[in-house]
């Protein structure tokens, strides 16, 4: 008789159940003292894959189209880093921004005597365009619902390619903004190559440091919903309008939000079905 192990060397790991309530690379099994094969293709794919969004360029003109759909205003800009390659490896570079999107800007502000917006929004490339790609127009229509229902002015809406977090500062300053709020592509992990977060600063302007504002991670269907996402963000905005600050002073006091369908898939693991 043969061994069921000489017919099939793979052993499934025993907590491999919990693989039905996440993506992250858990219960793998093993073969012998290596990963099953299985495994490492998939993991070799999921690396090619977070390499495929770290370097893919970010189709501005498909954000214009979604964003003027929507009905508001945008603009174009750019950082100082004129491709993919500076951008990863001038950082600096990513914070600031180009000469002609200075004057864009300055084109989209509000004038002397016009009160300033309540809220920016830009979407920008960041380590993954696929993110805001996939999630930006998703969230921004939320968040315009969200200040509809707030009474908040919004500005034109700005997408910014090659782009760091704080160059959304500069770009919240030169609008004159009470509030920034940058969503934008995180840099990728083996299981989340299309992960969005959202960044809050209250009075964007040069020169802030991370402590200055506030961070919502991993929004994309798969982590936290675009719901879910634009409520937290709504506790975080009202906070923030009432205190006149972001960051480490301000905290998230939102009760959390579970899709049904999460509590249901985590329910069905634990009651074995």
């Amino acid at each position: 008789m043969t061994d069921p192990v000489e017919r099939n060397p793979a052993v499934a790991d025993p907590w491999q159940d919990l693989r039905r309530i996440t993506r992250a690379r858990i219960a793998l099994g093993h073969a012998g003292a290596s990963q099953p094969t299985r495994a490492h293709l998939e993991f070799q794919l999921a690396h090619a894959k977070a390499r495929d969004a770290v370097h893919t360029a970010l189709d501005g003109a498909a954000l214009v189209d979604g964003v003027d759909r929507l009905g508001v205003p945008c603009c174009e800009v750019e950082s100082q880093a004129p491709d993919r390659v500076t951008y990863l490896t001038r950082p600096d570079l990513g914070r600031q921004l180009s000469e002609r999107s200075v004057g864009c800007l300055e084109k989209m502000g509000a004038g002397p005597d016009a009160p300033p917006p309540d809220l920016a929004i830009v979407l920008a490339d960041g380590l993954s365009a696929r993110a805001v790609q996939d999630h930006g127009l998703a969230m921004l229509e939320r968040l315009l619902k969200v200040a509809a229902d707030n009474h908040w002015s919004v500005a034109p809406v700005v997408i910014a390619n090659q782009a760091r977090v704080a160059l959304g500062d500069d770009i919240g300053e030169r609008l004159n903004a009470r509030l920034l709020v940058m969503l934008i592509g995180e840099r990728p992990g083996l299981s989340s190559p299309d992960s969005l977060g959202a960044y809050l600063t209250y009075a964007p302007r040069q020169g802030l440091h991370d402590d200055a504002r506030n961070c919502i991670s991993n929004i994309r269907p798969e982590g936290l919903g675009y719901g879910a996402a634009a409520f937290r963000l709504e506790a975080l905005m009202k906070g923030s309008i009432s205190r006149q600050l972001s960051g480490v002073s301000l905290k998230d006091d939102s009760e959390p939000m579970v899709v049904e369908e999460d509590k249901a898939r985590i329910g069905n693991f634990l009651t074995g079905q």
